[in-house]
């Protein structure tokens, strides 16, 4: 007999709906292990059951395992499972789920100018930089981190970074890092907060001709190349997503809210997908309207 119908009985599957929702796992001492979302309940939970040795059931292998017990909850839509799961991964983070499970630590990029000082920080702590421009929330650490500290490598080609007091180095929130330059072109932090807000890359491109003038780039370009495309894939990857993401939801306020990021990603990719499915039908042969 199957580990999945001693635990759950043999009749479990018979019972679930064929319908879009969530599923929540718990352990022996009524932990939450896991939540789930699926288009169809019964599918997804039968793959549970008949998970196989495989580094690809591992995971579904460990929680049956581990599991005592398996709830399920029908939603409207799987656009309505993927919010339900988002928001109950968020609120009591299931020791086996990781993704969405940390929003608090997604990235924002801000700028602030202060007289002839421009300053840029790179925090998960929004609250902290209330005077800043902010612009985010990104989901990528990674790609952020790479492009923040790329951009600060190559402002100090063309800026004079500034050294900031004992004091105000203590009162930077964890995780968070704050630089500032002297010297800046004055459009240019206008034109950053373009690209960071993904509308424009001609910071890049202004960026990218003024380096031509300082030997010491010249010198290291392979350097200054690499750290242009660590920028250019913010703008690619997170910046100019996001702002499709928000035009075409019609999503009020900026910056996004950390909490808010995944859902909004969520309702994106469903309108994209719904979108998507819309013109492939009436581009399809016999489709009402479709021209000769």
């Amino acid at each position: 007999m199957r580990i999945f119908d001693r635990k759950f009985g043999a009749d479990f599957l018979s019972r679930v709906p064929r319908e879009p929702g969530i599923y929540r796992i718990y352990d022996a001492a009524g932990g939450l292990l896991y939540v789930g979302k699926a288009r169809d309940l019964r599918r997804r939970l039968a793959q549970y059951r008949t998970a196989r040795r495989t580094k690809k059931d591992r995971k579904r292998r460990a929680l049956v395992t581990s599991a005592r017990r398996i709830e399920w909850q029908t939603c409207a839509s799987e656009l309505d499972a993927s919010l339900a799961e988002i928001g109950l991964i968020q609120a009591l983070r299931p020791r086996r789920n990781v993704t969405g499970a940390f929003p608090f630590l997604y990235p924002f990029i801000g700028i602030e100018v202060d007289g002839a000082e421009t300053r840029f920080c790179l925090t998960t702590s929004p609250e902290a930089f209330s005077t800043f421009e902010l612009h985010g929330a990104f989901r990528s650490r990674e790609v952020t981190h790479e492009a923040f500290f790329a951009l600060m490598r190559l402002l100090r080609f063309v800026g004079h970074p500034t050294s900031r007091r004992p004091r105000a180095r203590l009162s930077i929130p964890r995780h968070s890092h704050l630089w500032a330059f002297r010297r800046l072109p004055r459009d240019w932090p206008a034109l950053w907060n373009d690209l960071l807000r993904g509308t424009s890359r001609a910071a890049l491109e202004q960026l990218s001709l003024r380096l031509l003038d300082y030997d010491g780039a010249c010198a290291r370009s392979a350097v200054v190349h690499a750290d242009l495309r660590a920028v250019e894939r913010l703008f690619d990857d997170e910046a100019s997503t996001l702002a499709r993401a928000i035009t075409a939801t019609g999503y009020v306020g900026y910056p996004v809210p950390q909490r808010d990021r995944d859902a909004l990603f969520l309702r994106y990719r469903d309108l994209h997908s719904s979108t998507a499915a819309t013109r492939y039908l009436e581009g399809a042969p016999g489709a009402s309207g479709r021209r000769s």
